[in-house]
């Protein structure tokens, strides 16, 4: 399986206490659908997995895969710093009827690169759905080597990363490291930072997933479908989301793409603790950025 241009990190609507609200869930996942994303990303960091128990996790995936109805890749969320917690979650996934897996490195536990290896090896060998790993040491305090990255590149059940390191020197080791396996179409490289994405693609990769995406998904759509073709172009586009991307990384994710999903009227001001409504000094740098676009 070979996934590309821009998958949508999707956000979990819920209500004022924190209910799940799947009503709102449908008319996101068709929205995202009906602009042209290429895939969504259910109940990932931005989906909020860390605070959603494991019933309710698979739920959410089953739901995704009903509404989407293979319009579009569904990717579930199912990492987890404990190997068998992320194994129970990844054969969910395959159960539900999910596409492909993201699975985050082991976070918390801060294992070595043989550990961060094993596990990732441990649940590709064991359950039969593509994989994608998942960079991202700003949030888990741990880093997927690229050597790391080339040795898990040959499995047959890991078909990419999702690098949110913003680090281009990291991009191009990759690249090179695991070239064979790239030029196969059996292993792509996806951007996790919104801010570098562009370059990311330009450079080589393959698709991006989003945060930005929940609010202008067709603008992410263009840019990664424009980026080979007329790069101009797509740089013109990225620049326009330029004040955007900062305002929806103010405080940590998801909260301010939460609070501007809720202010453009397509869900309601719910977030579960230990995350919080946008702190109120933010709300007007945000409501800004998508008066720019528009949005509001």
């Amino acid at each position: 399986m070979s996934i590309k241009g821009s998958i949508t990190a999707l956000v979990t609507p819920m209500s004022k206490k924190g209910e799940l609200d799947y009503e709102s869930l449908e008319k996101l996942i068709n929205f995202q659908i009906d602009s042209g994303i290429s895939g969504l990303v259910a109940v990932g960091t931005t989906g909020e997995s860390a605070t959603i128990d494991f019933e309710d996790h698979l739920k959410l995936i089953e739901f995704f895969v009903k509404i989407s109805d293979k319009r579009v890749f569904v990717i579930a969320g199912t990492g987890a710093n404990s190997t068998e917690e992320a194994l129970h979650l990844t054969k969910g996934a395959k159960n539900s009827g999910a596409d492909a897996a993201l699975l985050v490195s082991p976070y918390y536990n801060k294992p070595p690169q043989e550990g961060i290896y094993c596990h990732h090896a441990k649940i590709a060998d064991e359950v039969d759905i593509p994989q994608i790993l998942y960079n991202v040491p700003s949030r888990t305090a741990s880093f997927i080597e690229p050597d790391t990255v080339r040795r898990l590149s040959s499995h047959q059940n890991i078909i990419g990363i999702k690098d949110a390191t913003g680090d281009m020197k990291n991009l191009s080791e990759v690249l090179k490291l695991c070239e064979a396996d790239i030029n196969k179409n059996n292993f792509s490289l996806y951007s996790g930072d919104d801010f570098s994405s562009l370059e990311f693609l330009k450079l080589g990769g393959h698709g991006t997933i989003s945060v930005t995406s929940n609010v202008v998904p067709g603008v992410v759509s263009k840019i990664c479908n424009l980026v080979q073709s007329d790069f101009s172009k797509a740089k013109e586009l990225d620049s326009r989301l330029k004040n955007l991307n900062e305002n929806l990384f103010c405080e940590s994710n998801p909260i301010p793409v939460k609070w501007a999903l809720y202010q453009m009227g397509l869900i309601k001001n719910g977030i579960r603790l230990p995350l919080v409504e946008l702190n109120d000094s933010f709300k007007e740098s945000v409501k800004t950025s998508l008066k720019e676009l528009s949005l509001i």
